[in-house]
Order: structure tokens, then C-alpha cells, then sequence
């Protein structure tokens, strides 16, 4: 198993740029508009009045980069399209079907099918499909056409106005005839379009999770360390409901023997990179400075869970994709991305075993790819995406028996969930649309009660707390979260024999 080389580490960041739906906004318009003055490029003039003109427009830009319109507040983003139709008219309507015929090509073909072919071979007729995920995503990736083509064709319209307003008196003495006036509308629309976005978003957009405002409080610490080690696998982006109605077998096993979170809330915005820096350092996004995927300020700005071991002389890893060194850094174990789907897991899971035979790591959390990537490139409402889930059950079951053999279980826990769920539409996640909110979580182990359901709402911030009291550490400085104390036995009740990660390790064995 390959770790992510340099190249694809700066590729990854790179990629971001277009993924992420904030800087791609800016970035395709202005390179839909240079494309569409193209026989213009070598006027000096040009140059001039469509910088002078992007100026003028770039608080636009800034509104769409602070605002982002999540889920239904995206409907609203025509309003303003139309308006400016009144206002300055409908330009060049050349320029706005070539804004359109970009995105799809940019999302539909280059995306989702030769950038996902050439990285995890999917096949080259996924356009097919892909085509209908673009129209209902709802994420916050510039796969969001009904978020992303309003804001485009705002932007193009406006910025196309003041730009033929300019060139044309372009070279010729004194002030551009009517001018003043038009700059002077134009700033009162983008004051119009600043209140119009906080007004929605201050009292329409309020499905955010509410986040714990004081530290996390320290139960009671026990004589004994609950767990020597603690294995955490992180199925990426399995949904919820979705898990429900796969073929899992092992992880069903796995859950009813242990503890189930069955409200375990993802954070927002629900981003991978966003998610592992909160479950790590049981922090909210706002204060580990992590709030997205494109990472503008490279390390967490808070104490992570693999800070709190060491300062108990304990080791923790984590194994993950490219996107996670840019938040925890040296504590991530890269691995490339750039393999075919339905390999990567078994890969994944493959390197594991080396690093617990070769580094011996008190706390070892494994992100699988498999499924996230399948509901990503082919939807997770199709069959290709329970099928992911079931070999993550057996692969997840493969490595429980594979530390059972070597004797790493005996005092261990093993805790599985998702990051984040998916929407429909391209296996979107971000703005916690439905199937994106709540995970999969439950523990096993022998420090882990059995059979318990636990159904009082919860959140991921609570991981790096819960990991420290298991493994003896403190907490990290910034932790909000609670320790799921629900799950961990007593004194009183005494070890888990029965439910023992041993025990889980020969349940498929059993069956054969």
C-alpha cells in the first residue's frame, strides 16, 4: 500500500480549489469569462476594463463566499438573478449557455467521469448516471448546480455589464458616460443582496447542531485504565439507513453485543476533514479553525487526541487519505487515493496490520474510503453502495480476526461510526441534508457494556474525549464533547467476557 506521494498531496490541495464550493465560484467564472472574450486577449484594452470591471463586481464575489446558501435557502439565490435582469438586462446570452455548458462538462465529464475513472476506474459511461446526481445535489461542493448556476450567472451578468460599459469608451478622454450612476446602483444592489443573505441565513437557516459551550467535564477516573488499546474504524460517509439495509453482518453482530449511539450527530459543516478535526479533538469546527475541506491554513489550531497520549508517553495513528495531513499532520499515515474502488479497502486494511505490527500504536483509527467514494461518483441510493458496505463489513471483520490471533484484543475496544452520512444526488455532504446529519456509532469491547441502545442525541466532538478516558489521557485543552459514559462499565458490573473483542473475532468462524 502506497503512501500518498507529494505530488498527490499537493494535487489533493490543488483539486480542493475546484471541489470545494467557495473558491470555485470565483475561479469558473472568471475563467468562463476569459474564455468567452478569448479573441480579445491580445488587446491591451481588454485586459484593462475586465480587471477594472472585475474589481467593481468582486464584492459579489465575497457575499457568495461568505454566504452559502445550504439546502432550500438555495432557492432563494434567483431572486437576485432576476432582479439584475431588470436592472442592467440580459446582456449576452452566449456568454451565460457557455457558463452552463462548462459546468456540466467540468461536472458531468470531467469530474465524474474522467477524473473518477483515472482515480478509482469507475467506468467511462458513468456520465450516464452522473448527470441526474449533479441536478439534485445539495452539498457545499461545486457539484451543486442548483446553488452554484444562480450564483454564476449573477455574477457573469453584472460583472458583463460594467465590463462592455468600460470597453467601450476604452482609449477615449474623460469620465465613461454614465458611470458614476451605474457604479452607484450597483453598490446599492450589493448592500440590497448583503441584507437579503443575512436575513436568510440569520433566520431561515437553523439547522445547525447546537454545540456545548463548557469543557468537557471528567468523570470519574477508574484505578485501572479501561483499555490498553482502542481500535477506531471509520467507515466514510456510510449513511445511516443505508447501513441499516446492508448486508453487515459482522458490524450488526458487533453493534447489538456492545453499545449503540443511535443518535450520534455529525458536526457542520459536514466535510471529512472538518469531521476527523472534531472527532479528534473533541472540538467544534470554529475552534480547531478547520471548516472545510480546502484547508487555507495548514495544522489544527488546538491539542488533538494523539497530543493528549503522548503526554502519557502512549503513541496514537491515524490512517487516512492525503486530506487529513493538511489538519493533523505528522499524526496522519497517508495513503494514496489513487487506486481502483474496489481494491482500496482491502489495502487500506492491509497497511493497518503493518502498522500495528510495526509501530504498536496504542490507538489506531482506520478511514475506509470505499464507501464514501462509491457514493460519491454513483450515487447511494443504487446497489453499487450497499455492496461497498458489505465488503467494509467483512474487511472490518477480517482485521478484528487477524488482532484476535495475535492476542491484541484482550483489553481492547473497538469503536466504528462514520464521519459523516451522504445526501442524494452525488453522495453529497456538507450542509446536513437528509441521510448526512446522524452515523452509524457503537463500541465493543470488554470495558463496553453489552447489548445497550442508547438513544439521548450525542455528537461526534464526544470521540476524542471518550478515546482519552479509555487510554488514561487527558483531554485535549479544546475538548467540548462528553464522555460517552453510557457505553463503559462499571466497577460493579466488572469485565465483558461474553462480548470480548475475542469473541467478536471468532463470531464468523463460528457461523461457518
Amino acid at each position: 500500500m502506497k503512501q500518498a506521494s507529494r505530488v498527490e498531496i499537493a494535487a489533493a490541495r490543488c483539486w480542493n480549489l475546484l471541489n470545494e464550493g467557495k473558491p470555485f465560484t470565483p475561479l469558473f467564472a472568471v475563467a468562463t469569462f476569459m474564455l468567452y472574450r478569448i479573441d480579445r486577449w491580445s488587446d491591451v484594452g481588454f485586459w484593462a476594463s475586465a480587471g477594472a470591471s472585475l474589481l467593481l463586481i468582486a464584492p459579489l464575489l465575497v457575499l457568495y463566499y461568505l454566504f452559502d446558501y445550504p439546502l432550500f435557502l438555495r432557492n432563494y439565490l434567483w431572486f437576485p438573478v432576476v432582479s439584475a435582469l431588470l436592472i442592467w438586462g440580459a446582456g449576452h446570452l452566449a456568454l451565460y449557455a457557455l457558463a452552463i455548458a462548462l459546468y456540466f462538462f467540468f461536472t458531468v465529464f470531467f469530474w465524474g467521469t474522467f477524473y473518477y475513472h483515472l482515480r478509482i476506474g469507475t467506468s467511462w459511461w458513468n456520465f450516464k448516471r452522473f448527470w441526474k446526481l449533479v441536478l439534485k445535489n445539495s452539498d457545499s461542493t461545486s457539484g451543486n448546480a442548483q446553488e452554484q448556476l444562480p450564483k454564476l450567472m449573477l455574477v457573469l451578468l453584472v460583472w458583463d455589464y460594467f465590463y462592455r460599459l468600460l470597453a467601450a469608451r476604452h482609449g477615449t478622454p474623460g469620465p465613461v458616460p454614465g458611470f458614476a450612476g451605474e457604479s452607484a446602483t450597483l453598490g446599492v444592489f450589493t448592500g440590497c443582496l448583503l441584507m437579503y443573505s443575512w436575513l436568510l441565513h440569520r433566520y431561515l437557516f437553523d439547522w445547525k447542531p447546537k454545540e456545548r459551550t463548557q469543557p468537557t467535564e471528567a468523570p470519574d477516573r477508574p484505578e485501572r485504565t479501561p483499555s490498553d488499546k482502542v481500535f477506531v474504524i471509520v467507515i466514510d460517509g456510510m449513511r445511516k439507513e443505508r447501513f441499516e439495509e446492508a448486508d453487515a453482518p459482522f458490524l450488526k453482530r458487533l453493534r447489538a453485543e456492545g453499545t449503540e449511539y443511535t443518535q450520534m450527530e455529525t458536526v457542520y459543516p459536514a466535510r471529512t476533514v472538518v469531521c476527523f478535526s472534531s472527532m479528534f479533538t473533541g472540538a467544534y469546527p470554529r475552534q480547531h479553525g478547520i471548516r472545510s475541506n480546502m484547508v487555507w491554513r495548514l495544522g489544527i489550531k488546538v491539542e488533538s487526541i494523539f497530543d493528549s497520549l503522548r503526554k502519557v508517553g502512549k503513541r496514537g495513528r491515524l490512517l487516512g487519505i492525503a486530506h487529513l495531513i493538511d489538519s493533523m499532520g505528522d499524526d496522519v499515515e497517508s495513503i494514496t487515493a489513487v487506486m481502483h474502488n474496489d481494491t482500496a479497502d482491502r489495502n487500506i486494511i492491509e497497511r493497518a496490520k503493518t502498522i500495528v505490527v510495526e509501530q504498536n500504536p496504542d490507538l489506531l483509527v482506520v478511514q475506509l474510503i470505499a464507501v464514501d467514494q462509491t457514493g460519491h461518483s454513483m450515487g447511494v441510493l443504487y446497489d453499487e453502495y450497499l455492496q461497498k458496505i458489505a465488503e467494509a463489513d467483512r474487511l472490518v471483520e477480517q482485521f478484528v480476526g487477524w488482532l484476535e490471533e495475535r492476542g491484541l484484543t484482550k483489553n481492547a475496544t473497538l469503536v466504528v461510526c462514520a464521519d459523516h452520512g451522504q445526501a442524494d444526488g452525488i453522495g453529497g455532504h456538507g450542509h446536513l441534508d437528509e441521510g448526512e446529519r446522524f452515523v452509524p456509532f457503537f463500541m465493543h469491547g470488554p470495558a463496553i457494556r453489552a447489548g445497550v441502545r442508547v438513544d439521548e442525541r450525542h455528537s461526534l466532538v464526544s470521540v476524542a474525549p471518550t478515546l482519552a478516558y479509555l487510554l488514561g489521557a487527558p483531554f485535549p485543552n479544546a475538548s467540548r464533547g462528553s464522555v460517552l459514559t453510557d457505553a463503559l462499565r462499571t466497577r460493579q458490573e466488572g469485565r465483558h467476557e461474553g462480548g470480548s473483542l475475542q469473541e467478536a473475532g471468532r463470531i464468523h468462524s463460528r457461523a461457518q
